[in-house]
C-alpha cells in the first residue's frame, strides 16, 4: 500500500498539506472535497491537498466540538504549515437567552426611580412631590428598613418595608431586584428634582451607547463626582492593591462631549436593571458603603459621568436619631476595611 505523502512524492507532485490540534475538544470537517484527511473527529486533524483554494475551502469548513462542559472556558487551536505554526484561541460558552422588555412610547416605560429611606420621612415625602412636579406617573420603589415605619401613600408608589435597620447595601438590593423597567434611577431620599433632572437625557446616553451600564449625573452643592479604580494583582499571597483617585475621568462618551466614561460616580444614577442586577450590593455594608458597588463591578461595568443632568440636595432637617444610625462610628469603618481585604484578598487600598 502506498500512502498519499509518497504517491505525490514518487510522482513529482506537490501537495499542501496543515495540521491543526487542540486539548479540550475534537475536529470536523463538515463536507470533504478533494483531498486527504486523517484525524476526524480527533483532538488532531490533518488536511492535505494539490491545490491551495481546495485546502483553504476544507479549512473553512472545520467544525470544533468541545468535550468539556463549562459555562465559559476555552481552548488554543494549534496551526501548523510547513515551517510554520500559529495558535488562536477558541472560546466555549453556554449559549445565553436573551432578555427583553417592552419600553413603550415614554419614559414610565423604560424607567422606574428607585431610593433606600430610613427615618426620614420628611425628606422622602419632599422628594416624591418633586418628582410628581416633572414625572406624573413614573412609578416609585422603596425599600423602607425604619425602625417603625410608616405608610407612603400615592399613585404608583411601591413600598417594601423591611426588618429594622438592615443597612443601605441591603435596602439597594431589594428595591433594584422590584424593577420591571429597563432601566431604573437611584436617588437618595433627600434629593430634589428640578428642571435640569432630565431622566430622559441619561435613556438617551444609554440608548446611544449599548455596552454602557451605569450613567450618573452631578448633585447641586457637591458637583458632578466621579471617580476611578485601579486594581493591581498580587502575587496570590498578599493579594493585590485597589486604587481609588476622585475626579479622574478617562475619554469622552462618542456623540456626548458632557459625558465622559469613568469607574464610579455620585448617587444619581441610570443603571441598566439586568447589568446591575449581576453585580449586585453586598448586604454586609449597611451604613459605610457606595464605592463598593463599583469596586465589585470593576471590571464588568461600563460606567460614565455626565454634566448636562442634575439634582438638587434638600437642606438638612436635624434629626438625633438617624445621625445616631447614619453617621459611621471608627469600628464601622474598620469593620468594612476588614471585610473588603477578606473578600477581595487585598494587601492595600490606596485613596487619593
Amino acid at each position: 500500500m502506498v500512502l498519499w505523502p509518497e504517491f505525490m512524492k514518487r510522482y513529482g507532485v506537490m501537495y499542501l498539506q496543515v495540521t491543526l490540534s487542540v486539548s479540550s475538544g475534537v475536529l470536523a470537517i463538515e463536507a470533504l472535497g478533494e483531498g486527504d484527511k486523517e484525524g476526524q473527529g480527533e483532538k488532531e486533524i490533518t488536511v492535505q491537498s494539490t491545490s491551495l483554494s481546495d485546502l483553504n475551502n476544507l479549512l473553512g469548513q472545520i467544525t470544533y466540538t468541545s468535550t468539556v462542559y463549562r459555562m465559559r472556558t476555552g481552548d488554543l487551536a494549534h496551526f501548523t504549515f510547513e515551517h510554520h505554526e500559529a495558535v488562536f484561541p477558541i472560546v466555549i460558552q453556554q449559549t445565553s437567552v436573551p432578555v427583553l422588555y417592552d419600553i413603550g412610547n415614554d419614559i414610565n416605560s423604560r424607567v422606574t426611580i428607585v431610593t433606600k429611606t430610613f427615618l426620614r420621612y420628611t425628606e422622602l415625602q419632599v422628594l416624591i412631590s418633586s418628582i410628581r412636579t416633572y414625572y406624573k406617573d413614573i412609578k416609585i420603589i422603596i425599600a423602607d428598613d425604619s425602625l417603625e415605619p410608616q405608610k407612603v401613600n400615592g399613585s404608583n408608589i411601591e413600598q417594601y418595608i423591611m426588618p429594622p435597620a438592615q443597612g443601605w447595601f441591603a435596602g439597594r438590593n431589594l428595591a433594584v431586584s422590584q424593577v420591571t423597567t429597563k432601566y431604573f434611577l437611584w436617588v437618595d431620599d433627600d434629593f430634589l428634582f428640578t428642571n435640569k433632572t432630565k431622566i430622559e437625557n441619561l435613556v438617551e446616553v444609554m440608548e446611544a451607547t449599548p455596552e454602557l451600564d451605569v450613567v450618573g449625573g452631578s448633585v447641586a452643592g457637591h458637583g458632578q463626582f466621579y471617580f476611578s479604580l485601579v486594581y493591581e494583582e498580587g502575587n496570590g499571597e498578599d493579594g493585590g492593591c485597589l486604587n481609588r483617585k476622585g475626579s479622574v475621568k478617562y475619554q469622552p462618551v462618542p456623540g456626548f462631549p458632557t459625558c465622559s466614561f469613568t469607574s464610579g460616580v455620585v448617587n444619581l444614577f441610570l443603571g441598566r436593571t439586568d447589568a446591575v442586577r449581576k453585580v449586585g450590593f453586598d448586604p454586609r455594608l449597611k451604613r459605610v458603603a457606595h464605592s463598593e458597588f463599583f469596586m465589585d463591578g470593576l471590571g464588568s461595568l461600563l460606567v460614565a459621568s455626565c454634566s448636562h443632568v442634575s439634582i438638587d440636595h434638600q437642606h438638612k432637617i436635624k434629626n438625633a436619631k438617624y445621625s445616631s444610625f447614619r453617621n459611621p462610628q471608627s469600628k464601622d469603618v474598620e469593620d468594612k476595611l476588614a471585610h473588603h481585604f477578606f473578600k477581595n484578598h487585598l494587601k492595600c487600598i490606596r485613596y487619593g
